[in-house]
């Protein structure tokens, strides 16, 4: 049976993760430049979790100056085999009033004004969105 080790990655509002038990905070360096924060780890029920504020605990790093290359590599360095990313974002339908939960399966990358990718010139790969 596979271990699971879920990285969670929490948007504006979520700094932290109550109820973990075995709490340890890790400071992990990366090639990549900072993360946007300590780690956090711990175990809900018998899942391994690792905790990461997108912003930074206080809301401090803006969208723009996010470095989610190093926010990545740090997580997978940490041991994660998974990433659960959270994020408030409005809708416009109506049948999604707030406070709607949705899983997204597919979505369109319009990153701009950052590097968007682990790889370049040297080292091209290719990855799918699916």
């Amino acid at each position: 049976m596979k271990q699971w080790t879920i990285g969670v990655i929490g948007g504006s509002g979520l700094y932290d993760l109550d109820g973990l038990r075995n709490r340890q905070t890790l400071s992990i360096n990366s090639p990549w430049g900072a993360p946007s924060d300590e780690l956090v780890t711990g175990e809900l029920d018998d899942v391994r979790l690792v905790f990461l504020p997108r912003h930074g605990r206080g809301h401090r790093i803006p969208p723009g100056a996010l470095n989610a290359r190093a926010n990545i590599d740090v997580l997978k360095r940490a041991g994660c085999t998974d990433i659960l990313s959270v994020s408030a974002v409005g809708s416009l339908r109506e049948e999604l009033p707030p406070g709607t939960f949705v899983l997204v399966d597919q979505y369109i990358d319009r990153t701009v004004s950052r590097p968007a990718s682990f790889f370049g010139e040297g080292l091209v790969a290719h990855v799918s969105m699916a």
